[in-house]
């Protein structure tokens, strides 16, 4: 009985030394349990950060898409805006020969109404002069009948 009992106390060491050791391996698994549930939810975290880059990453080369767009429709836009303004300096050079010219022809035009206007004026005296002078024909016709007449009539 003895060795009985003697077997039942290294049993029962024994059942002791396992339930400490199954409530070791308990706590060990209760400690990684909740580590892998703060991992998991890290890992949640980790992946939704992940996503939230992703989409700053994708927006950020949108924005570099569209700058390079904007970049070369600039580009454009100045190369049209440098010959828009060369035509205007063309278009204003030739706005500028134009009233120079127009000013030439106003001051010829001028100068030819005076021309105009005096020959007018000379052509109105000639006018006036062979008036009087006709009257002044007929005056001496006249004279010259009546003194052929009265000659004739001596």
């Amino acid at each position: 009985m003895s060795a009985l009992r003697l077997e039942a106390d290294e049993a029962q060491e024994k059942v002791e030394e396992l339930k400490g050791k199954v409530k070791t391996l308990e706590q060990e698994n209760l400690a990684k349990e909740q580590e892998i549930t703060s991992l998991t939810h890290r890992n949640q975290l980790l992946e939704g950060e992940v996503d939230k880059l992703e989409s700053s990453v994708k927006d950020a080369k949108d924005a570099a898409h569209q700058s390079a767009q904007h970049d070369t429709q600039n580009e454009a836009l100045q190369r049209r805006l440098q010959l828009l303004e060369e035509e205007a300096e063309e278009a204003d050079r030739n706005l500028r020969e134009t009233n120079e010219k127009l000013r030439q022809t106003d001051v010829k035009a001028g100068h030819y109404e005076r021309k105009v206007q005096a020959l007018e004026s000379s052509r109105d005296e000639w006018e006036s002069k062979y008036e009087e002078m006709a009257k002044k024909h007929t005056e001496l016709q006249k004279e010259l009948h009546e003194l052929e007449v009265s000659i004739s009539n001596v």
